[in-house]
């Protein structure tokens, strides 16, 4: 699943592209995504995009008069096409400009989502969202209020959007690492020093998978067709029974809330 990290990546790919563009119109092929595709949005046309932004792991496409808000889903890419060419089986949305060209949105699993928002910023499915992990908002005064007095295990915090939003599966356990704490660890019983140090090593991870362009994995691929880089730098994820590269102990893998998790027992207390 794109994470933040892939989201933002694809947000600086299609801004060029669309900020202080004109779109054109919208084409829609299949509606029927995780939520219906908005019917608004087919009214649209010549209408200025006047900003390309990211709140958690939603585009958000400002235009007079609304918003449009994307969510790429499980597998979903949003990519430039500057010819014309015919649409594949899963290319579900075009977002046509009018100096030419498109933005082509695809999801072979249709969880994704293209919404109309009237208002801005103020949505359903945004009202909800925890701070953005590298904004000033998150830092480890808020994660520590956050924790206190919770059993829950620190992995499953840092990955509630309600807590604080894009601290995916593969973040959280790559952040935990290099924090040096065991994912099953209380959250409460985690001191103001070292959820101080975990909140740094979330900044520094998803800082560096947003200047890597991304993890790849299955269908995600950069708005330009290219892969992220990321992955090569990945330390835990995914590499369960493999050797720790800070110890050389294998690294165990066990399970949060149905998702898989590898870490280090030697290195993560």
């Amino acid at each position: 699943m794109p994470e933040l990290p892939e989201v933002e990546t694809t947000r600086q790919g299609i801004r060029p592209f669309l900020e202080g563009q004109r779109l054109r119109r919208i084409v829609v092929r299949e509606p029927r995504l995780r939520w219906p595709v908005s019917p608004e949005l087919l009214t649209l046309a010549d209408v200025p995009v006047l900003a390309v932004r990211r709140r958690a792991k939603y585009l958000l496409l400002d235009v007079p008069d609304g918003q449009l808000l994307m969510h790429l889903g499980m597998s979903g890419s949003v990519r430039h096409v500057a010819e014309p060419a015919t649409p594949g089986k899963h290319d579900h949305l075009d977002l046509e400009l009018m100096q030419g060209g498109l933005l082509r949105y695809t999801d072979p699993r249709r969880f994704g989502a293209l919404l109309w928002n009237p208002t801005p910023d103020r949505h359903p499915l945004l009202d909800v969202l925890g701070p953005e992990p590298l904004d000033a908002a998150f830092d480890a005064d808020y994660l520590a209020a956050k924790a206190r007095g919770r059993k829950q295990a620190i992995k499953t915090l840092i990955m509630d959007n309600h807590v604080v939003v894009g601290v995916g599966n593969i973040y959280a356990q790559e952040s935990l690492f290099l924090a040096g704490i065991h994912p099953s660890r209380p959250a409460g019983r985690i001191s103001a020093a070292r959820l101080a140090v975990l909140v740094a090593a979330i900044r520094k991870v998803l800082a560096d998978a947003i200047a890597a362009g991304g993890t790849t994995l299955r269908d995600f691929s950069r708005a330009d067709g290219k892969p992220g880089y990321f992955q090569q730098e990945l330390n835990v994820y995914g590499r369960g029974g493999e050797p720790c590269v800070q110890c050389g102990a294998p690294l165990t893998v066990t399970r949060h809330g149905q998702r898989s998790t590898v870490y280090c027992g030697r290195c993560q207390r």
